[in-house]
């Protein structure tokens, strides 16, 4: 579609319709300028460089094609401050500037995705990167208009089931891909078209993987561990995804339907395997001038069914379900001329019902947890002189009713207010101060059985506090020509930060001494992460050559008791390529320092590695289709990658050499 909807905009200026208008993978010079990717369409129309609230990213055509993985933290562990869990495979989630866990939301078209993934990290994101027209990226405090939670950040996988814009005549494209190092193959397709004022969308994805061969050791400095491929790293992937909607002058409404099955391996010793599925529906609608005073009025609703259950030797050990029901209204008003004000307000509300039982009568990983949420927001922006201004408040209530423990309810406020300043042409400085409080999950309030997949035994507190963020960014920015450069920099003070403390006790799975179990409690304290990222592109959309330098680092860390755990490596990295309108090649390179920074009950650092990856790829056209050949290749080097972010660092090792070959058909 020539407007894609986003995320982006919504988080800066909730409702200010995102979109990112590009003829899909092209873009143009023109007259030795770039063309600026627009995020923000109506009625600012930012780019991505002018964000104030919200540094963002977006991947989307020919890079979001060559970064997909077979999950979404290896989609986006490259990104500039962006780390991943890996967890095998099947699973790795985002991590955010060195925040994980429920501290990163995840979303799909701007909705909740509902799985538990930010429960622990062998659990996979229920959301599908290889069908998305685009991931959307959001870190530091524009996330928490999105749920006060977000503290770290969020995602957005952008597929657009409910069509926004009527298609002239059929359009879609049909992906095949084969992997070597673990025997993949994969398909994929999207398919859009248009019945009068009725838009249409069908999407789909398959996914076998076997398990995926390893360098060297699977064990770190273990000679008698060598071996090819890392067992249970295997994945078998089903998504399938349909809707529509009636579009016409006064906007739009439809509804969509999803679902998604995943069989995927943990690599642990024990060597478990998880078996995923849900069923997700969502309504979305916008009214362009409902009443005088008002742009537009958006309504979304979604409900997901959400199950996985988690095997030992092919035996349920526990089983994990989430029912979830969100809904959110937005209302744009007009500028207000007198104020100079421009922005939105409205509600949200979440309503789930989330559980982790055992599967064979011991004691549950989380009991049956009723929990509410409510919540209004208000956003504006406006101008003062050279100054942009934008500020954001919310208040949220969070009930969380478990049936066999005490019930909790907390009352969070979130707020933000920012500025840039385009001192002189073409540059510009930005600050960003926000407060933020999240309520404790619910497996951090009431968790109390054994979890197979990590081997712990998790110990809740139904008496944590709500955690208490204070954090400040500042950034600095060459914002358009063919040289474009960026520097952020930001400390978040945290109060009452809850994290996993990983004992000495160990118990079985009835929760008596002695077993395979490792207690973890979940505890608080106050915490502290800064760090700092900057980027140089050149060239990044025209054609011709283009290349990219980054760097980022972040540190985190408790008052009086160390490290926090799993921290990211200190990073820097390289890329050149080179564009033309039917060939495209590139070559990229990063360097992780090693990361001896642990946390009181972590033993083992990370060596340095340096990651080289290359993509190689040819288009043909044949009358109304573009044929796309691509060779795509990861860890050329084939060198032994542990990521300090995973749990599994000791025993998994990343993908050693991997060559994908791929065609696609774009129609």
């Amino acid at each position: 579609m020539k407007i894609e909807r986003t995320l982006l905009a919504s988080a800066l200026l909730l409702a200010f319709h995102p979109a990112v208008r590009a003829a899909d993978d092209q873009q143009t010079i023109n007259e030795g300028k770039i063309q600026q990717v627009v995020v923000t369409a109506s009625p600012l129309r930012n780019g991505e460089g002018d964000q104030i609230l919200t540094p963002a990213k977006v991947l989307a055509g020919d890079e979001l094609r060559d970064k997909v993985g077979s999950s979404l933290g290896e989609t986006l562990q490259n990104e500039l401050g962006v780390s991943a869990s890996a967890f095998g495979a099947g699973a790795s989630r985002p991590i955010i500037r060195g925040m994980e866990g429920s501290r990163v939301k995840m979303l799909e078209n701007g909705m909740a995705t509902s799985d538990v993934s930010g429960l622990s990290n062998d659990h996979a994101v229920a959301s599908e990167g290889a069908v998305a027209r685009q991931i959307e990226i959001l870190r530091g405090p524009a996330a928490l208009l999105y749920g006060s939670g977000a503290i770290g950040g969020l995602v957005n996988v952008v597929n657009e089931r409910i069509p926004t814009a009527l298609e002239p005549r059929l359009t879609g494209q049909v992906e095949t891909r084969l992997s070597t190092v673990d025997d993949g193959k994969d398909m994929s397709g999207t398919l859009d078209g248009a019945i009068g004022k009725l838009g249409l969308h069908l999407d789909g994805n398959m996914r076998n993987t076997d398990d995926y061969q390893i360098p060297d050791l699977r064990v770190v400095n273990d000679p008698a561990s060598r071996m090819n491929r890392l067992p249970n790293s295997d994945t078998k992937e089903r998504n399938i995804g349909v809707g529509g909607s009636y579009i016409d002058d006064w906007g739009y409404a439809g509804l969509s339907a999803s679902h998604l099955t995943n069989f995927y391996g943990i690599p642990t010793n024990e060597g478990s395997h998880i078996s995923q599925r849900q069923n997700r529906y969502d309504f979305d609608s916008i009214v362009k001038n409902p009443l005088d005073g008002l742009e537009s009025a958006r309504v979304k609703a979604g409900y997901t069914d959400y199950h996985h259950t988690e095997l030992d030797d092919g035996v349920p050990a526990t089983l994990f379900a989430n029912k979830s029901f969100e809904s959110r209204i937005e209302l744009t008003h007009k500028p207000l001329t007198s104020l100079g004000l421009h922005g939105t307000f409205g509600m949200q509300t979440e309503n789930t019902h989330f559980s982790a039982l055992s599967a064979q009568g011991g004691p549950d990983t989380v009991p049956v947890t009723h929990s509410t949420t409510q919540a209004a927001f208000v956003v504006e922006e406006w101008k003062q002189g050279p100054l942009r201004w934008n500020a954001g408040l919310r208040y949220e209530n969070v009930d969380r009713k478990p049936v066999s423990n005490r019930e909790r309810s907390f009352d969070l406020q979130s707020g933000s207010i920012g500025a840039q300043w385009p001192f002189t042409k073409n540059y510009a400085f930005g600050t960003t101060l926000s407060y933020a409080q999240r309520a404790p999950a619910t497996e951090e309030l009431y968790s109390g059985g054994p979890h197979d997949a990590t081997l712990t035994f998790d110990v809740g507190n139904p008496d944590l506090h709500k955690e208490i963020s204070r954090n400040l960014e500042l950034s600095l920015a060459r914002t358009s020509g063919l040289l474009r450069w960026r520097v952020n920099a930001y400390r978040n003070n945290v109060n009452n930060f809850i994290y996993g403390h990983m004992t000495d006790a160990m118990f079985d799975e009835d929760g008596n001494p002695g077993g395979d179990f490792r207690q973890r409690l979940f505890l608080q304290a106050k915490a502290h992460v800064q760090g700092a990222e900057a980027e140089m592109t050149w060239n990044q959309i025209g054609m011709g050559w283009n290349g990219r330098v980054f760097t980022d680092t972040s540190r985190g860390y408790l008052d009086d008791a160390g490290n926090l755990p799993l921290q990211p490596a200190d990073r820097v990295g390289a890329a050149v390529g080179y564009r033309q309108p039917n060939w495209r090649a590139g070559l990229d390179w990063t360097h992780a320092r090693g990361q001896e920074r642990l946390a009181a009950f972590e033993s083992t650092p990370t060596s340095s590695y340096n990651q080289v990856d290359a993509n190689l790829s040819y288009t043909q056209k044949l009358q109304n289709m573009d044929l796309t050949y691509f060779l795509t290749a990861k860890n050329l080097l084939n060198e032994d990658i542990r990521l300090s972010t995973s749990l599994l660092k000791d025993i998994a090792p990343l993908p050693g050499r991997n060559i994908t070959f791929g065609v696609r058909a774009k129609f």
